[in-house]
């Protein structure tokens, strides 16, 4: 292909490379460390409606075969997965990412509180370097300033703050967990024997591996930035700039077909809101954070992919006391086409299989 030939894709093959990057086609990966080197991280969030969305976005792609002491085992055991700002990424992109902390410059919030405190950050580090690995509550606050965190994420104690802005520097990082408490420790030892990357050179490398995850993307888009990485494309309808990923274009027609996914709504496949509405015509609304009485589908609806289509919106939640999975509502999106008996069929069978990889009976409590 000449550098200002454009792929020229229909709205069909548009969409069955977005599902086949993200691992949602009917060809399953073998095991979570597949998955995560596919889509390069996997979000963490403590949110269990269900389960904790590190676990249903492993659980969506692998299926039946994916078991949850998988992920903590690839982590703390075999290291092919590491956890950083809020995920967890393969292995294979560490040194990149190690170069990008460490070239990163703070805004001047951030920068002003990490001067004040510059005192304070020598402690955590000398703590961590004489004692560590450890928890953020076993290292004593002695900060001079604190952070005025009106959003309310980080409390009184200045420590937690303190060791995330670190870790964005790659001067700490976290190398396992008790129970959903981080446990952290010098980065000089986390990240020893890293090979080093240019910085620029690791930016390219990891904009090419968010198109590896995304199959095709807007060519500048703030929620999938992949800069120059790529070819470019054009999607029958849509007047976009698209760049698109050419290893997932070779293997474009050798097609498996397509299945049932349940998605938790902190799938990646979900974040980059534009990308669902101008594609799959699906606007993706979480109603987490909406009163209750402004809920349409639920405080945390799991959108439903059958093929290469959202079709509905799940309310489910797991009932500790009775130990049930409780569907509360399959909300089908488009009401001029309702699912035919086999997707219904399709998708019920999913739901099974989903209350019986969380363990318990399946429970339909509403509208069906």
């Amino acid at each position: 292909m000449t550098d200002d030939a454009v792929h020229d894709l229909s709205r069909d093959e548009a969409r069955r490379l977005v599902v086949r990057a993200q691992l949602l086609d009917a060809e399953r990966p073998g095991d979570v460390v597949e998955v995560a080197e596919q889509l390069g991280s996997i979000k963490i969030d403590p949110t269990a409606v269900i389960a904790p969305s590190e676990q249903t976005i492993a659980w969506s792609r692998i299926g039946w075969a994916y078991e949850p002491g998988q992920l903590r085992k690839a982590v703390e055991q075999d290291r092919l997965l590491f956890e950083y700002d809020g995920h967890f990424h393969a292995a294979s992109l560490l040194p990149a990412l190690l170069a990008r902390m460490r070239g990163r410059v703070f805004r001047a919030r951030a920068a002003g509180w990490m001067e004040a405190n510059a005192r304070f950050r020598a402690d955590v580090l000398a703590r961590l370097r004489a004692e560590g690995p450890m928890l953020a509550a076993q290292i004593p606050d002695t900060s001079q300033v604190a952070h005025g965190d009106e959003g309310g994420w980080y409390g009184s104690n200045q420590v937690p703050m303190m060791l995330d802005l670190l870790s964005y520097l790659g001067e700490v990082g976290i190398v396992g967990r008790e129970g959903r408490q981080r446990i952290w420790d010098i980065g000089e030892r986390v990240f020893a024997g890293v090979p080093e990357r240019d910085y620029d050179e690791a930016g390219a490398e990891l904009d090419a591996r968010r198109l590896q995850a995304a199959g095709l993307a807007r060519q500048k888009s703030p929620w999938t930035p992949i800069g120059d990485a790529g070819e470019p494309a054009r999607v029958e309808g849509s007047d976009w700039k698209w760049r698109v990923d050419p290893a997932a274009l070779e293997t474009l027609h050798d097609d498996p077909g397509g299945r049932v996914a349940i998605l938790n709504p902190y799938d990646g496949m979900l974040f980059d809101r534009p990308r669902l509405k101008e594609l799959f015509d699906f606007e993706y609304i979480l109603e987490q954070f909406k009163p209750k009485a402004q809920r349409v589908y639920g405080y945390f609806a799991h959108p439903i992919l059958v093929g290469d289509r959202f079709v509905g919106l799940l309310d489910a939640a797991l009932d500790k006391k009775k130990e049930n999975l409780v569907v509360t509502a399959v909300h089908e999106l488009d009401l001029t086409a309702p699912l035919d008996p086999e997707e219904r069929e399709m998708v019920d069978a999913e739901l099974r299989d989903l209350a019986e990889w969380v363990g318990v009976p399946l429970v339909f409590a509403g509208e069906r």
